[in-house]
């Protein structure tokens, strides 16, 4: 007997797209026992033009859906899981993180220029307090102008990829560039359209970004058929992936920023003579870009969360709770001269 599950998602494009990714691997893990249905649920952040940092950030995304899948209406929700709050909500699991995509920015550019080629004063689009302060810490002179709606919605305002406005009604072209996900534009298969995928040494993408988080009912709470939806998600769950975010995280939730700090956050498993480690890579910045600290860390694989913890503890130290609205952790003597 066919086991169907419905899968709560957004309604947006990408959202849309990266569900049906999963549907498809849950379904092909299930080997003909599973069946998956895309439950469309409309969040806050969905109906609103307004910027993102006047809901507070956290959870915009997320919440809806999390309360669609407590109230039983769906058996299993997908995030980006950037979007995901760093605390746990009650009676849910994290019952996957797939396979990483790409977590790197990408530029979207006229006549398909490069970062460096854009003209001091050309006009670059993000919503993203975040990429916003790497931009303007280039020192490029570019003009910085805050940007929402869907992928192509922000594509669209880019000169040259844009339909022409209807006369009288503004320009709808009216940018020169504008700075997204590579990962959200790999899955809309748009990704024909960057002219260059930002280093991290440039850009430092957000924690989380490129990853997927595939959230279920806690099966110890008694559900009938809970442990079934979860053991039909575990098949999804990349060790190597969940590692890494959750250096991300843990770095995030220390800091206690949301997505409207200007953050970037990565981890990468690498080879060392020690084997296997774990390199978290981490910026905090003003919102001018005037002032930004870099740092990063390397641990084992098996303590990510130390290893975001013990790092975000070092840029305190040192100041970034003044970019992210904390108050600086005091410092042991002697800790800073190792």
């Amino acid at each position: 007997m066919t086991r169907v599950l419905r899968l709560g998602t957004r309604r947006s494009p990408l959202a849309l797209a990266q569900s049906s990714q999963v549907a498809r691997r849950i379904e092909q893990a299930g080997a003909g026992a599973v069946r998956v249905e895309l439950v469309e649920v409309t969040t806050e952040g969905d109906v609103s033009n307004a910027p993102l940092t006047s809901f507070g950030g956290v959870g915009v995304f997320v919440s809806r859906l999390r309360a669609a899948l407590a109230g039983g209406q769906v058996d299993l929700a997908v995030h980006s899981l950037k979007d995901l709050p760093t605390a746990g909500a009650p009676g849910l699991v994290l019952a996957a993180v797939p396979t990483r995509e790409d977590p790197r920015d990408a530029l979207v550019a006229r006549d398909g220029l490069r970062l460096a080629e854009l003209p001091a004063g050309s006009r670059i689009g993000t919503g993203s307090p975040r990429r916003a302060a790497q931009l303007r810490a280039l020192g490029f002179g570019l003009d910085v102008v805050d940007l929402r709606g869907n992928v192509d919605t922000r594509i669209a305002r880019v000169r040259g990829l844009g339909e022409p406005a209807a006369e009288g009604a503004g320009r709808a072209d009216d940018l020169d560039a504008v700075v997204l996900a590579r990962a959200g534009l790999l899955r809309l298969g748009r990704d024909h359209l960057i002219g260059e995928v930002l280093d991290p040494l440039v850009m430092l993408p957000a924690p989380g970004q490129g990853a997927l988080a595939v959230e279920c009912r806690d099966p110890g709470l008694g559900g009938a058929g809970d442990a079934e939806v979860l053991a039909a998600l575990r098949p999804l769950d990349d060790a190597a992936t969940r590692s890494c975010v959750e250096a991300e995280r843990a770095l995030l939730a220390t800091l206690e920023a949301g997505c409207a700090a200007p953050l970037g956050a990565l981890a990468e498993i690498v080879e060392d003579e020690d084997g296997e480690q774990l390199w978290l890579r981490a910026v905090v910045a003003s919102p001018d870009g005037a002032r930004s600290l870099r740092r990063s860390s390397l641990g084992r694989v098996g303590e990510a969360a130390g290893v975001g913890v013990a790092l975000a503890a070092e840029l305190l130290a040192e100041g970034a709770g003044e970019f992210v609205g904390r108050q600086p952790l005091p410092v042991s003597p002697g800790e800073g001269q190792r």
